[in-house]
Parts: C-alpha cells; structure tokens; sequence
C-alpha cells in the first residue's frame, strides 16, 4: 500500500469518526487537518473541495456499514431468513446508536431533485441500495415458504424501513430503550404477519 493510500485512509477513517459524532455537515477542512495532524493545504491536496471530502466520507461509512451490519449476518449461512433478518436489523440498530445517536445517513439526507449535489447522490444511492437488499431478503423468505407467498416484499420493505425511521426519531424524542423497546414490538408484529 502506497504512503498516499495509507495517509487517505487515517485521513477517512478520522473524518468518518468526526462525522458520526457530530455530523458530516459539521465535517470542515480544518478540524479534520487538527485531528489528522495534517496542515489544510496538506488535506486539501488530498481531496480538493469539502463535497469530495464529503462524498469521500460517505462512500467509507458504507464499507464500515457493510462490515458492520451485513457482513456478519452474511457469514451465518445457517439462518434461516427470519433470524437473518433479525440480525440485520439488530446490527442496523447497532449502527445507527454506535455514533451520536443517530444514523449518519439519514442525518445527512436532503431530498433536492434531478440536479441535487453529489454527496445527495452517493447518500441516495447507499440508502437505495441498502433498501434493496433488505428486499432481496424478503423475496427470498417468500421464495422458500418462510412467508406467505401473496406478501409483497416491496410492501413489507416500505413497512419494515418505516419501523426504523420511527425508531430513529424515538431515540432521540424519548432515548434508547423506548426506541428499542417500540421498534422490536413493531418487527415482531409485522413479521407475523408476513407468515
């Protein structure tokens, strides 16, 4: 690994530190310089305007939530889908409340049109991708008989990834353990009902 990679990387991985705590608007040039012990012209020689910095970041927290939240659930093959999807969902919890309390994702989401900058698009991409999957998984459970063969995984992904924005705000309106206690009483009824 080249030094230049070695150096991007530390640089990533503190920035990504400093944008789950206060988030990744909060993510500035010179604060993240003073934490790398870098000066700015240096970072910014790395990265060339704050979005690419920002797009940058984002793009490293979907690795780190890859290997956090889907990697482990991928690697017990011998779940069935129900349990898999209970432990991605465990694991999503884990990493949205890991950070300042909230997920960095939909912290940064600003919904703005066709013309939207490119962090909105790395941001729109990562959380359409990650609502596929949890489909994929779903269509997989009716595949083999686990859930009722008219469930509509499209449906059922809507309801499920309704659960954890409802979760999200919880956790900040009411704590930790209302969020928890609501968002899994809220997955245990709507998985019974996909039976």
């Amino acid at each position: 690994m080249s030094k230049g990679k070695i150096t991007r990387d530390n640089i990533l991985s503190n920035a990504f530190k400093l944008a789950s705590e206060n988030g990744l608007e909060s993510l500035t040039i010179g604060e993240l310089a003073k934490q790398c012990g870098m000066s700015k012209s240096g970072l910014f020689a790395h990265f060339n305007s704050k979005d690419n910095l920002q797009t940058s970041v984002l793009e490293y927290a979907n690795l780190i939530f890859t290997q956090r939240v889907i990697a482990p659930a991928r690697e017990q093959t011998s779940l069935s889908i129900e349990q898999k999807l209970t432990t991605l969902l465990d694991n999503w919890l884990g990493w949205n409340h890991s950070f300042q309390g909230s997920c960095m994702f939909l912290d940064a989401w600003k919904e703005t049109g066709s013309d939207a900058p490119p962090t909105q698009q790395v941001l729109k991409k990562t959380i359409a991708t990650w609502i596929e999957y949890l489909r994929i998984q779903i269509a997989k459970g009716v595949e083999n008989g686990e859930f009722r063969q008219d469930l509509d995984p499209k449906q059922a992904t809507f309801e499920l990834y309704g659960l954890y924005l409802s979760a999200h705000l919880f956790y900040s309106l009411h704590g930790e353990e209302a969020s928890y206690q609501h968002f899994w009483q809220g997955v245990k009824r709507l998985m019974a009902s996909w039976k």
